[in-house]
Parts: C-alpha cells; sequence; structure tokens
C-alpha cells in the first residue's frame, strides 16, 4: 500500500470554518479515514495511503466551496462529506447545496443538506401529495413549511393550511385553562415555530387575519373542501385510519398536500391502527403520490440526535428478534408434560 503526500490550497479567510474549533473538523477527518494532516501557511498538506488522502482531499475541497458559499460548516457537513465519500458520491452535496427553497426573516438560505431532503424537496415539487416519513431531526415538518410560504408567495397557491392531530404525547396534561385557541396553541407551537422563523411574525400575523394561513387541529377539517391550498399534517402517525382517509379526501382542485411522520414515535391509544401506516400501504402506487423515506443519515440537528436515532434504530431491531416465538412453548409443550405425569 503506498503513502502518498498531497496538497490542498485553504484560503486563510474559511480556514477556521473548515478546520473546526480546535481543528475537531480537520481531526475527525484524520481519525475516520486513518490519515495525517498539517494546515500551514494557506494549505493543508495531506499524507497517508493513497485511496484514502484522495478522499480526504476530496472532502475537505468540497467543505471549502461550502465555505465559499457562505455555509456555516458543522459536524453535520463534516459527516455527511465523509459518509458520501466512501459512497463516492463526493460531489453530490455541492449539487444539494445549490437548491435554496426561500431564505428564512434573517436571510439565512433555507436548503436541503442530504440527498434524502433533496429527494423530499423534488417530490414536492413534482407531485400533488407527498409523503415525509423518518425519524426526528431530518426537516420533514421544516422544509415543508418552506416550500408551503414560498409557493404562496409566487402565487401557487391562495392559502397555507397546517395541521396535525391534537393528542398527548404519553402524558395526561389535563385541563388547560383559556379559551379554544390557548387549549390548542402547545400542540400546534412546532407548526408556529416554523413559521415565525421564516416568514416573520408580523407577515404571518397579518395574512392570518385575513384567513390565508391557517393553523388549526385536524379535527377542524372535517366537511371542508381545501380548494387552491399547500396543506401540511404534521404528526400523522398520530391519526386514526378515519380521520386518514377524512383529510385525505378534503383536498380539492389546485391544492398541493404534504403528510409528515414518524413512525416510531407514535401516541395513539394502545391497538389503535395508524393512518399513516394504512395509507403508506394503500397509496403507494398511485400515480402523483410520492413517497420519501428518511433514514437516520438524514438528521440535520445535532449529531448526537442522530447517533441517538441509530441507537434506537439498532435496539428495536434486536428486539424484534428476540421476540420470535420459541419452540416447545405452547400447547403441545404442555401435552407433552402431561403425558410424562400419566
Amino acid at each position: 500500500m503506498s503513502v502518498i503526500e498531497t496538497i490542498v490550497d485553504l484560503p486563510i479567510e474559511h480556514e477556521r470554518k473548515v478546520c473546526g474549533q480546535f481543528d475537531s473538523h480537520l481531526k475527525k477527518i484524520e481519525r475516520t479515514l486513518h490519515v495525517s494532516m498539517i494546515a500551514r501557511d494557506g494549505e493543508i498538506k495531506i499524507i497517508g495511503p493513497e485511496h484514502a488522502a484522495k478522499k480526504a482531499k476530496s472532502v475537505f475541497s468540497t467543505l471549502i466551496e461550502l465555505s465559499r458559499r457562505g455555509e456555516e460548516i458543522g459536524e453535520q457537513n463534516v459527516d455527511y462529506a465523509l459518509a458520501l465519500s466512501f459512497d463516492g458520491q463526493d460531489d453530490k452535496l455541492l449539487e444539494i447545496d445549490k437548491d435554496i427553497i426561500c431564505r428564512t426573516i434573517n436571510g439565512k438560505p433555507v436548503k436541503p443538506k442530504t440527498l434524502g431532503q433533496k429527494q423530499y424537496v423534488d417530490l414536492i415539487r413534482k407531485k400533488m401529495i407527498v409523503f415525509g416519513v423518518g425519524p426526528a431531526g431530518t426537516g420533514k415538518t421544516y422544509l415543508g413549511m418552506s416550500m408551503a410560504i414560498q409557493a404562496f408567495k409566487n402565487g401557487d397557491v391562495g392559502r397555507i393550511i397546517l395541521t396535525r392531530p391534537a393528542i398527548e404525547a404519553g402524558e395526561k396534561l389535563g385541563f388547560l385553562p383559556g379559551d379554544l385557541q390557548s387549549k390548542i396553541d402547545p400542540y400546534l407551537r412546532p407548526l408556529y415555530d416554523a413559521l415565525y422563523q421564516i416568514m416573520g411574525a408580523e407577515s404571518y400575523l397579518h395574512n392570518s387575519e385575513k384567513g390565508l394561513i391557517e393553523v388549526a387541529p385536524l379535527a377542524y377539517m372535517r366537511g371542508r373542501t381545501l380548494d387552491n391550498a399547500f396543506i401540511i399534517l404534521d404528526e400523522a402517525q398520530n391519526t386514526t385510519q378515519a380521520q386518514m382517509k377524512m383529510f385525505l379526501t378534503r383536498i380539492g382542485f389546485g391544492s398541493k398536500v404534504i403528510i409528515t411522520g414518524d413512525q416510531s414515535q407514535k401516541d395513539l391509544p394502545s391497538g389503535t391502527v395508524s393512518g399513516l401506516d394504512t395509507a403508506l400501504k394503500i397509496l403507494k402506487n398511485i400515480d402523483d403520490i410520492g413517497v420519501c423515506m428518511f433514514s437516520s443519515e438524514d438528521v440535520v440537528r445535532h449529531p448526537l440526535v442522530q447517533k441517538i436515532v441509530k441507537a434506537y434504530d439498532d435496539y428495536e431491531a434486536r428486539e424484534k428478534g428476540r421476540k420470535r416465538p420459541e419452540r416447545g412453548n405452547g400447547y403441545f409443550a404442555k401435552d407433552k408434560r402431561h403425558d410424562g405425569d400419566d
């Protein structure tokens, strides 16, 4: 195995972002690819086995280009660039980064950060109904909200409707004080948070008063026909089969629908079948309905969240394997013991 030395130019103004605080990004790449890296005088020297050194050079070149585009380089960017390098898709991260959906009220660009998120955004553009299913932190709701707000600003739809089932997350909250709006607001807070960040509180309130943006519990959708609207159903894993059917049959002409959910975080009563699970089975082969299944690799929150999601997935897979019925633990095993007693 030949050891080579290669050099990557690193502009001084990008060195801090790309190398990370106390060279944390640099050290992570060294540990992962088993190379040595030295940053000095506007360049990085990479020493290691040829295939590893080439991967390290590709990863660093990608991170430098992201920094040039104004991206804040975090641990998630480094992890994902490394993961893509192992799959031979080094150039994909820069392609994804070009797709700017909109900008927040502070001017920060909203864009997909993983291949799964890019697929999700592309499906939303092409299909009338899109299911975004996967673990927490994959941007299902936030990217969906961004697409809805952009469509509203462009005049593609006349209003935005955001809804989710009002169900307690595993704990009894009792009677909440205040009027009806005060009682349902806690259930809808994540939707408000995304709206305020992308659109701004003032713009949201103005459009809300005119009835152009509506945030409401799923129960309020019954009996309505939703034309010329961008509709997002969040936390769909907590719908019953009847609720999901009711929601899907509300959709009118000129509308686009996003349904998001995490199948591992159901808060339904024991024994109740999730409307999301049923819908995915029934509707998967219908034209103009898209399904994007996210994985732990698409988590864009703190890297620790990605590790937590992966740990839970592994644990649940092991538990399913252990729950298989053991041979000899049934009626016939019981009969055998009786035969011995006779």
